[in-house]
């Protein structure tokens, strides 16, 4: 049987009818521009012609990197370094509601499409940059890359332990995060074109979105004017609260509370705790987490991880284990919640995917089209914009798409 890919999203997703020109490369720009097409948006990802990041020449499949966040778009070729690539470009921009692009800044405006030269011919157009620090300031030109933005956005410094170090994320949490706020803000601008009928500039950086999430971090530098510090593997505040070590492996508790303290002594079997001057209110655990962790370990020693959240849970005492990646998509919770969604590839057999996080009750999204292959739907899409067959030909003979 044929493979079926539809050709949009339900009509009624949030954003049915909105078509998004996607430029961008790597991991930002592509995640917001999924995300987008997640939830109803026809993104159309504008690739160059002699290929795609991470994908070799020979290769003969997409790697997992460009596979994991481009779900849902389609593919055009266009080679916009060519005069007549960038008179294309233009052609096609009015059919658009969106364009997204997460270079450099001066690298748009090298090419004459910069967001003031773009938006000033198409008032209606909203155009998202994405960058490593932003379109101003002193650093505007640097590369801007996700590892960078995890250290000067002091995330670093609040993640890891003494004896490791600051510690970057085990993902790209600062490419991620500035795909997230992309997206809020071109549907933010989506929405206000609604009231005045003018698009607008929409900018975001590594950087920026990597302190905007600093919260309570950033909070308490602000209230002490001492810098919080590494946090290790336990809630600086609160204690017990943090990963622990079972019989076979980790899980993190968190008894926040005097009645939770309560709660989990019982459920671990330990009542002398109860009376155990260390241990006596939150400052009295908060200052001996090393010897109520020590404790708490050698309890916990005496089972599996699966015992313990069972019993912890069952007691009112929030527990769960640390799961890797293989365990995380067999769990019954995640497998309810549909977090994972699988997919026909003509390239790979199946092609696996992380859900939708936001479920809507009305109008909600759907993973209905695999990544595309490179440059799959360039006569598609450019005869949705107008060209004939006979000019998409030419346009190819040239080596514009």
């Amino acid at each position: 049987m044929a493979e079926r890919i539809p050709s949009a999203a339900p009509g009624d997703a949030p954003l049915a009818g909105i078509r998004v020109l996607d430029l961008t490369r790597f991991l930002a720009g592509p995640y917001c521009t999924m995300l987008l097409a997640d939830y109803g948006a026809d993104v159309v990802r504008v690739e160059a012609r002699e290929g795609r990041e991470f994908r070799p020449p020979g290769a003969e499949r997409d790697s997992y990197f460009f596979l994991s966040s481009n779900r849902g778009k389609r593919s055009v070729t266009l080679d916009l370094r060519r005069p007549a690539g960038r008179e294309l470009f233009l052609r096609m921009l009015p059919d658009f509601d969106v364009l997204v692009e997460n270079f450099r800044p001066s690298v748009m405006e090298r090419l004459e499409l910069s967001a003031e030269r773009l938006t000033a011919r198409f008032p209606r157009l909203v155009y998202c940059g994405i960058s490593g620090y932003g379109p101003d300031g002193p650093y505007r030109d640097r590369p801007g890359l996700d590892q960078i933005a995890q250290g000067m956005s002091g995330f670093m410094s609040l993640t890891g332990t003494p004896e490791a170090g600051p510690t970057r994320a085990g993902i790209a949490i600062g490419d991620v995060l500035a795909g997230i706020f992309a997206a809020q803000g071109i549907q933010l601008a989506l929405l206000a074109r609604e009231r005045t009928g003018r698009g607008q500039v929409v900018n975001t950086s590594l950087l920026e979105s990597m302190i905007a999430v600093l919260s309570w971090g950033a909070g308490m530098y602000f209230e002490r004017g001492v810098a919080p510090g590494l946090a290790g593997q336990h809630h600086p505040l609160s204690s017990p609260y943090g990963r622990f070590r079972a019989r076979d492996g980790y899980l993190n508790i968190a008894a926040a509370s005097e009645g939770l303290w309560e709660r989990l002594v019982r459920a671990l079997g330990q009542p002398d705790w109860l009376t155990d001057p260390r241990f006596d209110g939150p400052l009295a655990r908060l200052r001996e987490r090393e010897a109520l962790t020590a404790e708490i370990e050698s309890a916990l020693a005496t089972a599996d991880v699966a015992h313990w959240v069972e019993v912890l849970n069952s007691a009112g005492v929030p527990a769960g284990p640390v799961f890797d990646l293989e365990q995380v998509f067999a769990d019954p919770q995640v497998l309810a919640r549909e977090m994972l969604v699988e997919l026909p590839h003509p390239e790979i057999g199946t092609f696996r995917t992380t859900g939708l996080p936001v479920k809507l009750s009305r109008n909600p999204g759907a993973i209905l089209r695999r990544p595309p292959l490179h440059g799959e739907h360039t006569d598609e899409v450019l005869g949705e914009c107008g060209l004939e067959p006979l000019e998409i030909a030419r346009l190819r003979r040239d080596e514009v798409i």
